[in-house]
């Protein structure tokens, strides 16, 4: 006779499986695979701890454990993940969007208090559009342009943008970096979360960040530093008068970041660190 499983046996043997593949927060996650295969919120899973499970919920329980025992990025198997107040859809042709860069528009949005400002803003490396949505849903008025030089990411920021509403708000532009854009446009904000990681360090990294996001999307060469050099120096000749650059970074380049803001004649530049206290932000003024 076939055993009945319930809910609360596979979320227990799941997290078991988990914590031995080396799943950080195992029952976190298997709540999370187990709530997406049964079509709940992961709070509503406690009130049905007890309901049987049938062949074909158990079948997909057990695909989508197996992948994240195979250490690929939750998000990516739920295909999806909340960035501020939007849902992203998420997948393996852009980064999964973090809570540094949640913090990076957050920075932005408070030194702008007027939200109906009509500025220009210019999101590079748009990835999974995070950004550029975020930023179209904060200022109504704003004109937005996204690039990416990644056709794969720009179709996902597209979906995304669609899925927010924001399909009509944003210009999406196939571009590496400054490539494709007219020499005389203009951005009263130019934001950017550009690849800034070593090679060591992407060695060094987790394994479901090194065997399955995108390293165009987080390596670059100068130890982390060439994407980063590239956006501060072209950048100025983008913004505006009184413009501002943001930009996510590494934790061990903002001495080099501000020389190169110095280097490239911007009036006020300042280091700025995230909510762990590390330093991951540079913001500087035309």
């Amino acid at each position: 006779m076939t055993e009945t499983l319930t809910v609360l046996d596979v979320v227990s043997k799941s997290a078991d499986f988990l914590e031995r593949k080396g799943v950080d927060n195992p029952r976190l996650n298997a709540e999370w695979l187990i709530a997406h295969a049964i079509g709940l919120d992961r709070m509503s899973l406690y009130m049905q701890y007890d309901r049987p499970l049938i062949e074909k919920e158990l079948s997909v329980m057990r695909e989508q454990v197996a992948r994240r025992g195979r250490r690929e990025p939750l998000q990516y198997i739920l295909g999806q993940a909340q960035f501020h107040d939007l849902l992203l859809k998420t997948d393996s042709r852009a980064l999964i969007p973090r809570p540094e860069t949640e913090q990076l528009v957050e920075l932005v949005k408070e030194s702008q208090p007027e939200i109906d400002r009509d500025f220009r803003i210019l999101d590079l490396g748009t990835g999974s559009g995070a950004i550029a949505i975020a930023l179209a849903v904060h200022f109504p008025k704003a004109k937005i342009v996204a690039t990416d030089r990644s056709d794969g990411a720009l179709a996902l920021a597209k979906e995304n943008a669609l899925l927010n509403g924001m399909q009509n708000r944003i210009e999406f532009i196939r571009s590496d970096w400054f490539s494709e854009l007219n020499s005389d446009s203009e951005f009263d904000i130019i934001i950017s979360n550009p690849p800034y990681l070593s090679s060591s360090e992407l060695d060094e990294a987790e394994t479901e960040v090194k065997d399955h996001e995108p390293h165009s999307a987080l390596v670059s060469a100068n130890d982390g530093l060439d994407d980063l050099n590239t956006i501060i120096e072209s950048a100025i000749g983008y913004l505006g008068a009184a413009g501002e650059l943001w930009l996510e970074t590494g934790i061990d380049q903002r001495q080099q970041l501000l020389l190169q803001c110095e280097k490239s004649g911007y009036r006020n530049y300042e280091g700025l660190d995230d909510w762990s206290d590390r330093q991951r932000f540079i913001h500087a003024m035309k």
